[in-house]
């Protein structure tokens, strides 16, 4: 039983089934531990699986992550938990239906919750709805063995998480946590009028006249906001749409895409991962795109770091990308 956590770097996500969110924690780099569990209920008499089924203890199934705050950030952490669960919907995940399944995240000491209420911030604004609970944590009792390690366990098993998701994580290269959102007075005073009216009010920059639709010089775009690496060179194809035309981000967790049903249309918007910037939009079936997706992206989203200035710049660690 856990009722006091005494180890700084831990966080406690419920997400749904433990099976899947322990795997997820599992796969990424960093993480030391993920433990499945019950967390903030009644009490350890009603610390079981069966009695918890029920929906009357107000246990979540929870997984408790400890990790290596050298090797991955809690930022990274939180993020990848947020890409594969529904932020939107309550007692649910996937098929999953029953209080066992509410999602939250619990937090033991003042500097997770801090992450965690600006991660959470970042989070609530890009949906409607956000029903995730974010609180201390109150109690946490390991699962029953049989649920430990489940799908390692057993490969075949269910997994409300698709598996191509939890792949994704498994070789990240890029940490959120090194490209936090600034204050929101600080990017005001960073970026010119139009990179604001583009990024924080999600405006559209005028086709053509722009600084990098029709550039192709060798190197990484990243977010002008935050500095995260977004878009390489190597899948950027010219396009007669007008903007910056990419066929992927460098790694697809990078971006986030929301639905966006504004001017009369239905599009997916493309927005940054750390810094929430608004990016553009992101189009299936293009027929100039060799994968016939476009990432149709605002240039004054986006700062070039040419190949030639990356390893300065700190960006060393994605040169491997012009050799594969």
């Amino acid at each position: 039983m856990t009722d006091m956590e005494t180890t700084e770097n831990v966080i406690y996500l419920a997400g749904g089934c433990f099976w899947g969110i322990e795997y997820l924690m599992q796969s990424i780099p960093g993480v030391i531990d993920a433990q499945s569990g019950y967390a903030n209920g009644t009490g350890p008499q009603d610390a079981d699986y069966r009695t918890v089924c029920t929906g009357q203890t107000g246990f979540r199934e929870t997984v408790r992550v400890e990790y290596d705050p050298d090797k991955v950030s809690l930022d990274a952490l939180l993020l990848a938990y947020f890409y594969v669960i529904d932020p939107t919907v309550e007692n649910r995940q996937g098929n999953d239906r029953g209080t066992q399944y509410q999602t939250g995240v619990y937090c033991t000491n003042d500097k997770a919750k801090e992450t965690v209420e600006r991660i959470a911030a970042i989070e609530r604004g890009r949906s409607e709805n956000f029903a995730v609970e974010i609180g201390p944590l109150v109690n946490f009792y390991p699962a029953e063995e049989y649920h430990q390690d489940y799908l390692e366990k057993n490969p075949g098993g269910y997994c409300h998480i698709p598996r191509d998701e939890i792949a994704l994580f498994s070789q990240l290269r890029i940490d959120p946590g090194d490209y936090q959102k600034p204050a929101a007075e600080t990017i005001r005073d960073k970026l010119t009028d139009e990179q604001y009216r583009v990024t924080q009010q999600s405006g559209t920059e005028r086709p053509f006249f722009n600084e990098f639709w029709d550039k192709f010089e060798k190197g990484i775009y990243v977010d002008v906001v935050t500095g995260e690496p977004l878009f390489s060179s190597t899948d950027k194809f010219e396009s007669g749409c007008g903007w910056p035309a990419f066929t992927k981000p460098i790694e697809a967790p990078a971006v986030v895409e929301l639905s966006d049903d504004s001017y009369g249309m239905h599009r997916t918007e493309v927005r940054s991962r750390a810094g929430d910037s608004h990016l553009g939009h992101v189009f299936t079936d293009d027929p100039e795109s060799p994968n016939r997706v476009r990432y149709c992206i605002n240039s004054a989203s986006l700062r070039f770091v040419p190949y030639a200035k990356m390893e300065a710049e700190g960006y060393g660690y994605l040169l491997p990308l012009f050799e594969e």
